[in-house]
């Protein structure tokens, strides 16, 4: 791929977040985490920044139930702001069949805690197939400074 597969992951349990992460770094991926979707930049810009041509991740995954705000949330804002981004997962232990079903309103692939890192790699892998290797990601969030544990894994 011209650029790699850039990924945001939202978890609030440090452990989980920097194990992911690296893992997914080493997997050659490029990897953008931060403990709560709000400090996440995608979540302080009232709208998309994208270009039509763009998008500024190809996937994102979250944590359902995070302090703040939920990966539910989060996701849907995300999708009202028209975010270009269409390979979505939410993981969590605590699925009802009304969270499940709006997940699956929102076109979200699902896991469920605790879920193996190679677990997310195969799906990675799987949709990574659809993404177009000459697209051409925006970097705008990447220009927000944030008083967060935000970091750039790599």
């Amino acid at each position: 791929m011209k650029n790699k597969v850039r990924i945001i992951l939202l978890d609030d349990l440090e452990s989980i977040r920097i194990s992911m992460g690296k893992y997914l770094e080493l997997s050659g991926y490029e990897v953008f985490s931060y403990n709560s979707p709000t400090i996440c930049p995608l979540m302080l810009k009232p709208e998309c920044r994208c270009s039509e041509n763009q998008s500024c991740v190809d996937i994102i995954i979250s944590d359902l139930d995070m302090p703040g705000m939920s990966g539910l949330n989060f996701i849907q804002n995300q999708k009202d702001k028209n975010c270009k981004c269409r390979h979505i997962a939410l993981m969590s232990g605590l699925w009802t069949a009304e969270k499940l079903d709006h997940a699956d309103e929102l076109r979200c692939k699902i896991f469920t805690k605790p879920v193996l890192p190679q677990d997310i790699l195969i799906w990675i892998k799987a949709v990574e197939k659809g993404i177009n290797p000459d697209r051409e990601l925006c970097n705008w969030f990447e220009e927000i400074p944030s008083k967060s544990d935000e970091h750039r894994l790599a």
